[in-house]
């Protein structure tokens, strides 16, 4: 092999492995963005998590889409009333089972995270929300799309599905078919000032068979999963 076969050899060698380093860089700063998301949400920084969402977004929550910052403005916060942090209320988000996928181009990714809260009002707390329970699980998977805007990742497409909700006392084996704290939306925005931009059917919960779709093939056969 001539010198200067080498010397291309060498180039091409060093250009994939910067690329894979990229790539792995990436898939830390997707993976770190939605751990901070869950962070923010413990707190109840609206304002905060309303940041982390490209000007574009779509977020889709309980049967309703969102579109953009202010779609995000009128999620976050508007449904609760709550905004930062406050006495006697828990919100404790445990994201985990990171798979994150980044596009060859590096400039959009797909993620897919699992998600434990245990929630709810103190006893020595006297004014929390009404529909609040005092004690509360709650188990979800988020299907996420990500955009690097000007090098910085943001959430583009924003979908969380709830898979169950139950009240402490009773258990995950008798949780309700309607959400315990918000409302699925039944009216749009403008008519509802903090309502979706569009309404979609609400997905199902347990104690249905809930799958969020995969957003990646089997890693072994390669084939995607179709349902049954």
């Amino acid at each position: 092999m001539t010198v200067e076969a080498e010397l291309a050899e060498l180039r091409a060698e060093v250009a994939r492995l910067r690329d894979q380093v990229g790539v792995q860089d990436d898939i830390h700063a997707v993976r770190t963005l939605q751990f901070k998301y869950g962070y923010y949400m413990d707190m109840t920084l609206f304002a905060e998590i309303v940041e982390l969402f490209a000007d574009d977004c779509e977020i889709n929550f309980l049967g309703g889409l969102y579109r953009g910052q202010a779609g995000a403005r009128r999620l976050y916060g508007g449904a609760s009333g709550l905004n930062g942090p406050t006495d006697g209320l828990l919100f404790s988000h445990v994201i985990a089972q990171d798979i994150v996928d980044v596009a060859p181009d590096r400039q959009t990714a797909k993620g897919r995270f699992r998600t434990f809260m245990q929630g709810g009002v103190h006893e020595s707390k006297k004014d929390a929300p009404p529909n609040l329970p005092s004690q509360f699980w709650e188990g979800g998977v988020y299907e996420n799309q990500y955009v690097k805007d000007n090098g910085v990742w943001k959430f583009k497409v924003f979908d969380y599905r709830v898979i169950y909700q139950a009240r402490y006392e009773d258990g995950w084996a008798h949780s309700p078919m309607t959400p315990l704290m918000v409302s699925e939306p039944t009216t749009t925005f403008p008519e509802n000032p903090r309502g979706p931009d569009e309404l979609r059917a609400a997905p199902p919960r347990w104690p249905k068979a809930v799958v969020q779709p995969f957003h990646y093939p089997n890693p072994v056969t390669g084939k995607w999963w179709r349902g049954a």
